[in-house]
């Protein structure tokens, strides 16, 4: 019974000790304002919050998102090439590139890939 509160006691009192001299040796005397601040993915955390965002940069990623999942969408028109009509295949296969055309052309006729004016 000696062992067991013993080996209970230890096991309670020496990770409490080593947690107390972790903590005060740890202590920065100087607290550093930049490398208390947030990190922000490169922004400055100390402007203003309220800064303009680009709304052409707001476009080209939408713009990319949506071709990204597009061609995700692609990629299981090869696979099912062998288990379908050509016909019906082919058919599919164009209209859905057809629609991407058309919507990159009408991008592109609005201006929205042009980065810079």
């Amino acid at each position: 019974m000696l062992i067991l509160s013993m080996s209970t006691f230890i096991s309670f009192i020496l990770p409490t000790i080593v947690m107390i001299i972790a903590t005060t040796l740890s202590k920065k005397i100087i607290n550093d304002r930049e490398k208390s601040s947030p990190f922000e993915c490169g922004f400055d955390p100390k402007s203003s919050a309220r800064m303009p965002f680009s709304l052409r940069f707001f476009l080209i990623a939408v713009i990319f998102l949506i071709f990204d999942v597009e061609i995700a969408l692609i990629l299981p028109i090869v696979i099912i090439f062998k288990t379908s009509n050509i016909m019906i295949w082919t058919t599919a296969t164009l209209f859905f590139i057809m629609v991407l055309l058309g919507g990159l052309y009408h991008e592109w006729n609005q201006g929205a890939l042009q980065w810079a004016d």
